[in-house]
């Protein structure tokens, strides 16, 4: 069986697939296409496409942020794994992920409250930086409050936390607070991969 094995080709093949599927995409913003596009691929699932939620500034708010050196702070490291690294450098991006820090693994034993939700309640500010969040709801919830309360200002929230205990209600409240642009995918479906796809794909439009 033959098969295709350069790298560039295959994904210029699984995105003309993409488009080919998903007609609706055509009449998109370049961004907002690129986002869907990259999480489609991610998933290998055309259903997906049209349940992703982008704010209407967040494409924008996403790429400022890039552009000025951000950090890009993640909830777990499954999430920071999958960023592209040679792009950040490029930027002058940063990104960190503080789940493993022996102080918050200290507090999470102490507390009963998880890791993740630790993280985020003691990540500070955030100012200008870009929040990806794709496993913990408890770490979205954390996140939305202390946006709410003007604890936190960051300048995009990529949220896809999943699961069957929160994940839809987190994703739900993020979308309703419109006080800061967001990508999500509503539901009980979503995951670190969605969440990283969706950051690279900022990254690759810079």
């Amino acid at each position: 069986m033959e098969y295709e094995i350069n790298p560039g080709s295959i994904e210029q093949e699984s995105m003309a697939i993409i488009e080919k599927n998903i007609p609706f995409l055509a009449g998109l913003p370049d961004g907002e296409r690129n986002i869907i596009k990259r999480i489609v691929h991610t998933t290998g699932d055309f259903d997906i496409a049209p349940l992703v939620k982008i704010h209407p500034r967040a494409v924008a708010a996403g790429l400022a942020a890039l552009g000025g050196g951000c950090t890009i702070f993640t909830d777990v490291n499954m999430v920071l794994a999958g960023l592209n690294k040679k792009k950040m450098a490029a930027l002058g991006v940063g990104a960190t992920c503080r789940i493993a820090d022996q102080e918050v693994v200290e507090e999470a034993r102490r507390t009963g409250e998880t890791r993740a939700r630790l993280v985020m309640l003691n990540a500070g500010p955030l100012e200008g930086d870009i929040v990806v969040i794709g496993n913990a709801p408890t770490a979205l919830f954390a996140l939305c409050e202390l946006i709410e309360a003007g604890a936190a200002r960051p300048t995009l929230v990529i949220g896809t936390p999943v699961g069957f205990v929160g994940a839809r209600e987190s994703k739900d409240l993020l979308a309703s607070m419109n006080r800061v642009p967001y990508i999500t995918l509503p539901g009980t479906r979503g995951g670190s991969a969605i969440a990283a796809a969706a950051a690279n794909a900022l990254l690759y439009m810079k």
